[in-house]
C-alpha cells in the first residue's frame, strides 16, 4: 500500500528503533521530505510503489539481517535522490542519509551503515558475510521475480523513466544490464531469495533479453 500516512508510520517506527536512547526530533518532517522525493515527476518506476515493495520484502527477509531497522532506513534513502540521466544517484542518496540521520537522532555509526548500504545498491554485490547488505539488495531486486504481468509493468515503467534515451540505445543498454545480471552466480543472496526468487527472476530476465534482441 502506497498511502503516505501508512508510509510515514513505517518510517517513524524504523527511525525510532534505530535512534540512540535519548531519541531525537519529530520524525514527521524527515518522513515528509523523503515521501516528497519519492513522488517527484521524473519518476516512473522509482516511486512510492517501489519503496513500499522494497520495505515489504525487507519485512519478509528481516530475520536474515543483523539490524533490520537500519536496513529499512537504507531502503528509504536508497533512491531518495534520483535523476534518470545521472549516474551518481546512489552516492548523492548516501550523502543525504549521512546528513539527515544524525540530525534525526541516529548514531553516527548507524548513519554510516545506512549510507554504506545505500551505496551498495549501485552494484548489488554484497559480501558473503554482509547480512544487512544481502537483505537490502535482495529486497531491491525482488521485482525481477514478479509474475510475468507485473514484470511487464516494471519494464514498461523503466522504459518510460528513460524516455529521453533513443530506442536503439536503450535496448542496447538495457540488454547489457540484463546480461550482467544473468552472469552473476546468484542474483539473490539470502536463503529465502535463493529458494523463492532466483529461478523466476532468471526466467523473466532471459525472456526480456530475448525480446530486446529480436
Amino acid at each position: 500500500m502506497t498511502d503516505p500516512d501508512t508510509l510515514r508510520t513505517r518510517f517513524t517506527r524504523a527511525l525510532e528503533a534505530a535512534r540512540a536512547p535519548e531519541g531525537g526530533p519529530d520524525p514527521a518532517p524527515y518522513a515528509d521530505n523523503l515521501i516528497a522525493r519519492w513522488q517527484e515527476p521524473q519518476r516512473r518506476y522509482h516511486t512510492l510503489a517501489h519503496l513500499t515493495a522494497v520495505l515489504d520484502h525487507i519485512d519478509v527477509l528481516e530475520k536474515y539481517a543483523d539490524d533490520p531497522d537500519v536496513v529499512r532506513l537504507a531502503a528509504w534513502f536508497h533512491d531518495a535522490v534520483y535523476l534518470p540521466d545521472r549516474s551518481e544517484n546512489e552516492e548523492r542518496s548516501a550523502r543525504l542519509a549521512e546528513r539527515a540521520l544524525p540530525e534525526a537522532g541516529v548514531s553516527e555509526a548507524k548513519a554510516a551503515e545506512v549510507a554504506r548500504l545505500v551505496r551498495l545498491t549501485a552494484g548489488h554485490a554484497p559480501a558473503g558475510d554482509d547480512r544487512n547488505g544481502q537483505v537490502l539488495c535482495d529486497a531491491d531486486l525482488a521485482i525481477l521475480a514478479s509474475p510475468p504481468s507485473s514484470y511487464a509493468v516494471y519494464t514498461a515503467a523503466v522504459r518510460e523513466e528513460y524516455g529521453f534515451v533513443p530506442s536503439d540505445a536503450f535496448r542496447a543498454g538495457r540488454a547489457a544490464v540484463l546480461r550482467e545480471l544473468l552472469a552473476l552466480p546468484r542474483l539473490f543472496r539470502t536463503p529465502y531469495g535463493a529458494e523463492h526468487w532466483e529461478a523466476t527472476a532468471r526466467y523473466n530476465i532471459t525472456s526480456e533479453l530475448e525480446i530486446l534482441s529480436s
